[in-house]
């Protein structure tokens, strides 16, 4: 090899941190749950890898897995709207861009949907909305809490309206649980962004997020252009957005699954409890 010349690591071994440059080993970054150990810049992670950080072991229980979309649009750009979902669904494994169903935090039932930024950008369609509005009638039924970890690019194009119309459907679902005082915690990761944020993804009894996690509706450049003033460095990210007001708390991912635990605890009504309003 020429001398100066850089020797390539394979990327099946290390992955380099795009903050901080560090060259990390694979199997050392799984273990610290694919947050960096120098600058702690925290990698995204698929559903599954999310659910199992978070629920107590063994109690996830899957809930209307085989939801599938139509294609009512006939929508079709470089390829149609099927093939683009068998793509996806090849790329991440998954049948959907979220994934719910019922578990236990911290020995608290609850009812939990997890989005995937690796199915189509995390892009809610009909079936994000609908497992989503699913898993918070559950929720209501049983009085438990709904935890939902948003991770999107907003609506799903290839489904119009339809996709426009999930950002009412799930918030009205959410407020039927504000109005029984069922708690409703809602995470955002990187990126949460456009119809997810503007709808239930901002709606919690309490608003959490990733370090650094990328938070606003529409990218910087747009918003700049849209109203006509240079926005602050950093202002979509997540400790901008929490001292401002929008977040509650910025939580490492090593302490969120504690963090949710203790919460959902405090907020579940007990047995009997009756909401009362003036």
């Amino acid at each position: 090899m020429p001398f100066g010349r850089r020797k390539e690591l394979p990327s099946h071994l290390w992955t380099q941190c795009p903050d901080c440059g560090e060259m990390l080993f694979n199997k050392q970054l799984a273990r610290n749950m694919n947050v960096c150990p120098k600058c702690e810049h925290h990698f995204k992670i698929g559903a599954r890898e999310r659910i199992e950080m978070l629920v107590d072991k063994g109690s996830f229980e899957e809930r209307d897995p085989l939801l599938a979309p139509g294609d009512p649009l006939g929508f079709t750009d470089t390829k149609g709207y099927p093939q683009r979902i068998e793509a996806a669904r090849a790329k991440s494994g998954e049948q959907e861009a979220v994934i719910t169903g019922s578990a236990r935090i911290g020995g608290t039932p609850v009812e939990l949907g997890v989005m995937d930024f690796e199915f189509i950008g995390g892009s809610m369609g009909s079936v994000v909305g609908e497992k989503l509005v699913r898993a918070a009638e559950r929720a209501l039924a049983e009085r438990n809490p709904l935890v939902i970890v948003s991770a999107s690019g907003g609506a799903r194009m290839q489904e119009g309206t339809l996709a426009l119309m999930q950002m009412a459907k799930v918030v009205a679902a959410t407020a039927r649980l504000g109005d029984a005082g069922i708690p409703y915690v809602s995470v955002l990761t990187d990126p949460t962004t456009g119809g997810v944020l503007a709808s239930y993804g901002s709606l919690g009894d309490l608003v959490l997020a990733e370090p650094k996690a990328l938070i606003g509706f529409s990218g910087a450049r747009v918003t700049d252009q849209t109203i006509g003033e240079r926005l602050p460095a950093g202002f979509q990210r997540a400790e901008f957005v929490r001292d401002h007001g929008f977040v509650d708390q910025v939580v490492p991912r090593s302490q969120l699954r504690d963090r949710i635990a203790f919460f959902v605890s405090a907020l579940r009504p007990t047995a009997g409890e009756v909401r009362w309003s003036l």
